[in-house]
C-alpha cells in the first residue's frame, strides 16, 4: 500500500514540474492574461483530480487484493489442519484388511513405499517381587522400524510386502529380529471381490490387522491383543476379501496353523505358537473368517473365528482342535468422543492324555474397554490431543511353579499428542494385579513416540 502512495507523489510532482516547463515555455512566447493562468491552472487541476481518482482506484484493488490473498492463506491453513488432525479411521478403505498403507494401494501408484516406526521408554515397577526376583522394566527400546513397499501391476493386479526390524539390532546375542510380516498378492474379481494369496495378517481382532502407533492409544500394544489375539500374527495363506452390500464386508482365509508348545512354561500359548512361516514345519491348516459392519461414519462392529485341527502341530501323538471367536467395536463420533471394547475366547480341547486343562488352559479369554476423547488444540499448539481409559482381562502364563495360567487385570490411562494425523507422542501409566501368585505385577508408566507415511 505504501508503494503506491509512493507512486502517486512521484507522478503529481512529475506532471506539476511538466507543468512547471509548459508555463515557462508560455512565458518566453507571451506574457499569458490572468484568464488564460487560471484556465492553465483549472487543466492542471482537473489532470491531477483524474490521476488521484485513478490512484485511489489502484489503491482499492490492491487493499481487495491483500485481503483475497489472506482469506485465502486462512482456508488453506484450515484445509491443512484439518488434513494434519483428521482421525486415521476417516481415511482408511472400507473394503479390504492388513496395514493402512496396504488397504490405499489400489489408489496408489505404480510403484509405492510407506512405512512405520516407534521408539518407547519404559518405567515399571515389579510390585510382585517377592515372587519370582524383581521383574522390573527401565528401559529405552526403538521397538520397531517397518518399511512397506507395493507395486500395482495393472490396476486389477498388485503386491504388497512389509518388512520389519525389530529392538533395533541382530545378530547373536542381540534382542532384535529381521522379519518379513506380509507379502502377498491380490487380484480385483470385481469391484466387490478380490482374491489375495502369500505371506498374510489374519483378519482378526483390532491392532492385529491396524497397528500403525498412531493409529491407537497407548505407548505399547494391549495386553489382549498381544496374549490372547497374538498380535501381530501372520501365517501363509490363500483368501478372498470384499463387500457382500454396502457397509458389510468379510473376510475368509484359508492358511498355516499355529504349533504351540504342549509342555514348559509356555504350554498351549497362543504366541509361543507362531512359526512365522520361518522353515515352518508340522503345521495343521486352520481357517479364519470374519464379518465386518462400516456402514455408520466412524463405526466399525466386527466378528471373527478360526478353527484349528490341531494347535500343537501334527508331529506328536495329540490332536488338539482350537477354537477362536473374537468380536470387538470401535466408534469415533465427530465430536471426538470414541470407544473401542473387544472380547477374545480360546477352547482347547484334549486328546490321548494331553489336557489343557490341567494349567488351566482349555479356555484361554480377554477383553478390555477403552473409552476416549480427542480435540484440536491448533490455536495453542500443532494438531490434535487425545485422552483414554483402559481396562483390561486376560488369562497369561503365571511364570512361576507349578506353571498355570492366571487371570490378569490392567488400568491404564493416558494421553496422545497428534501433531500431524501421521505422528504420535504418548503417554501412559498402569497398573496390574492378578488372581493368584505371579511372577510379576508391573505398575509404572511408558512414554514414546510413533509415525507413519
Amino acid at each position: 500500500m505504501h508503494h503506491f502512495r509512493y507512486l502517486r507523489k512521484i507522478r503529481i510532482y512529475a506532471l506539476l514540474s511538466l507543468a512547471g516547463v509548459f508555463s515557462t515555455d508560455v512565458s518566453m512566447a507571451a506574457t499569458p492574461s490572468v484568464e488564460e493562468l487560471w484556465r492553465i491552472i483549472q487543466q492542471q487541476q482537473a489532470t491531477i483530480d483524474s490521476l488521484e481518482e485513478r490512484l485511489a482506484q489502484t489503491d482499492k484493488q490492491a487493499a481487495d487484493t491483500a485481503e483475497a490473498v489472506a482469506a485465502t492463506a486462512d482456508v488453506v491453513d484450515e484445509v491443512v489442519r484439518q488434513e494434519s488432525t483428521e482421525p486415521v479411521d476417516a481415511q482408511v478403505a472400507q473394503q479390504s484388511y492388513g496395514t493402512r498403507f496396504s488397504r490405499g494401494m489400489r489408489d496408489g501408484g505404480r510403484t509405492v513405499l510407506g512405512g512405520y516406526g516407534e521408539l518407547h521408554y519404559n518405567n515399571l515397577t515389579d510390585s510382585n517381587d517377592t515372587v519370582g526376583g524383581d521383574d522390573s522394566v527401565e528401559r529405552t527400546d526403538y521397538h520397531r522400524f517397518i518399511l512397506f513397499v507395493g507395486h500395482n501391476f495393472t490396476d486389477d493386479l498388485r503386491f504388497f510386502s512389509e518388512l520389519e526390524v525389530e529392538h533395533s539390532l541382530t545378530g547373536t546375542g542381540s534382542p532384535g529380529e529381521v522379519e518379513l510380516e506380509q507379502a502377498w498378492l491380490e487380484y480385483d474379481i470385481n469391484n466387490e471381490h478380490r482374491i489375495r494369496a502369500g505371506l498374510d495378517i489374519l483378519p482378526i481382532g483390532l491392532l492385529n490387522t491396524t497397528h500403525e502407533p498412531n493409529t491407537f492409544f497407548g505407548v505399547e500394544r494391549n495386553r489382549v491383543e498381544t496374549e490372547i489375539i497374538p498380535s501381530t500374527w501372520w501365517e501363509a495363506g490363500l483368501g478372498a476379501n470384499g463387500e457382500v452390500m454396502p457397509g458389510w464386508n468379510y473376510d475368509v482365509v484359508l492358511h498355516s496353523g499355529l504349533r504351540t508348545p504342549t509342555s514348559g512354561g509356555s504350554a498351549f500359548r497362543p504366541r509361543s505358537g507362531r512359526l512365522k512361516v520361518a522353515e515352518a514345519d508340522f503345521q495343521a491348516l486352520a481357517l479364519t473368517g470374519r464379518l465386518r459392519y462400516t456402514g455408520i461414519a466412524g463405526l466399525e462392529v466386527a466378528v471373527s473365528g478360526q478353527y484349528q485341527s490341531d494347535i500343537t502341530g501334527t508331529a506328536d501323538n495329540f490332536e488338539i482342535d482350537a477354537f477362536l471367536v473374537e468380536s470387538h467395536i470401535d466408534y469415533r463420533h465427530a465430536s471426538g468422543l470414541g470407544l473401542r471394547a473387544l472380547i477374545a475366547h480360546w477352547d482347547l480341547s484334549a486328546d490321548n492324555g494331553l489336557v489343557p486343562a490341567s494349567v488351566g488352559a482349555d479356555t484361554l479369554d480377554g477383553w478390555y474397554i477403552e473409552p476416549s476423547y480427542r480435540f484440536n488444540v491448533s490455536d495453542y499448539t500443532l494438531g490434535d490431543i487425545g485422552v483414554f481409559l483402559r481396562y483390561s482381562v486376560w488369562d497369561e502364563r503365571n511364570g512361576v511353579t507349578p506353571f498355570r495360567y492366571q487371570e490378569f487385570d490392567q488400568f491404564a490411562i493416558g494421553l496422545n499428542w497428534w501433531p500431524h494425523r501421521n505422528v504420535a507422542v504418548k503417554f501412559d501409566y498402569q497398573w496390574e494385579d492378578a488372581d493368584g501368585d505371579v511372577d510379576a505385577l508391573r505398575d509404572g508408566f511408558n512414554l514414546g513416540f510413533g509415525y507413519q507415511f
